[in-house]
């Protein structure tokens, strides 16, 4: 039953982040990743990574998630992952982070598309299609419909997955990563928040 429960909220956190991501793309991107300041009633204001102090106005179903550590080692061929990654040797991209779907969530955001974590760094929403070791560590082969790409796993990147949270966890001194939009006036707005939980920052 509690299972049961759980479907409906994964399903719609689902569409809440895909229509941020894909907003995001589709719009000026905003992605926001930093601290929480305040909360007043629908405003998130967050204490960015750059330093100014961020307002975004929370949609009234906002979608909020937290973050758990997951380990590399678990991923598995049909999985659905997000990887961040900056290009590297022989093809094969470099993992930043990844982040491991629930499976109500396979299909968010799907595809591969320019990132902000780092400088030339790329976001691959797919299906591991192949995971390996080898010496240098982790291998998975993502596939997407446009394409496949190949990342190599190093050791020490944060792996981790969704977990329950609920804007009760937004509190000052947590913190968020935010796909936000941008409007034509210079506000923000957004449909999904990610809060640290547990203290873990999510490294997305």
């Amino acid at each position: 039953m509690r299972l049961a429960l759980r479907m409906p909220v994964l399903a719609l956190s689902a569409l809440a982040l895909s229509a941020s991501l894909a907003s995001a793309q589709d719009a000026q991107p905003s992605r926001v990743r930093g601290v929480i300041a305040a909360v007043d009633g629908s405003t998130l204001s967050v204490t960015s990574r750059e330093g100014p102090v961020v307002a975004i106005a929370m949609k009234p179903d906002v979608g909020v998630r937290g973050v758990t550590s997951a380990n590399a080692a678990d991923i598995k061929a049909g999985d659905y992952v997000g990887v961040a990654s900056l290009p590297g040797e022989g093809g094969k991209a470099g993992a930043l982070e990844v982040l491991i779907f629930p499976a109500a969530m396979k299909g968010a955001g799907e595809g591969s598309y320019p990132w902000d974590l780092k400088p030339n760094s790329t976001m691959t929403n797919a299906t591991v299609s192949n995971a390996v070791e080898n010496v240098s560590g982790r291998e998975l082969t993502l596939s997407y419909p446009t394409g496949t790409k190949q990342v190599t796993l190093p050791a020490g990147i944060p792996v981790v997955t969704f977990t329950e949270a609920s804007t009760a966890d937004l509190k000052p001194g947590a913190p968020v990563f935010v796909p936000a939009t941008k409007a034509a006036d210079g506000t923000l707005s957004t449909a999904f928040v990610v809060v640290g939980t547990e203290g873990i920052v999510p490294p997305m």
